[in-house]
């Protein structure tokens, strides 16, 4: 078992930036992959950032390269996604998930834990 509890939303200007954290617990959190998806209503949930087990390899959509950046520390268990630059597209609840594997993927099917959103606003 993993629980996950996002935490760092809010409301932002565009431009601007938010830390979002990720708390795990469970003994399996340093053998899984991570990722970070978001949904806006109406829409599925879209793959944000991923990290492999170890945090040696990092994915990102192309929408958010170069902006954001996924980070991990198995010593605390904990993800976390800084997010400059910031877009009113960038609107959505933001979940953190942990993968069945050790190497992420960017769909939701292969993630097995989730946590419960954390809403992020970009105003123009």
């Amino acid at each position: 078992q993993v629980q996950l509890v996002e935490s760092g939303g809010g409301l932002v200007q565009a431009g601007g930036s938010l830390r979002l954290s990720c708390a795990a617990s469970g003994r399996t959190f340093s053998n899984r992959a991570m990722g970070w998806f978001r949904q806006v209503p109406g829409k599925d949930r879209e793959f944000v950032a991923g990290i492999n087990w170890s945090g040696g390899s990092t994915y990102y959509a192309d929408s958010v390269k170069g902006r954001f950046t996924i980070s991990r520390d198995n010593a605390k268990n904990t993800v976390a996604l800084p997010m400059n630059s910031l877009k009113p597209e960038a609107t959505a609840v933001y979940y953190c998930a942990a993968d069945s594997s050790i190497r992420p993927t960017t769909t939701t099917r292969t993630y097995d834990y989730w946590g419960q959103g954390t809403q992020v606003t970009v105003s123009s």
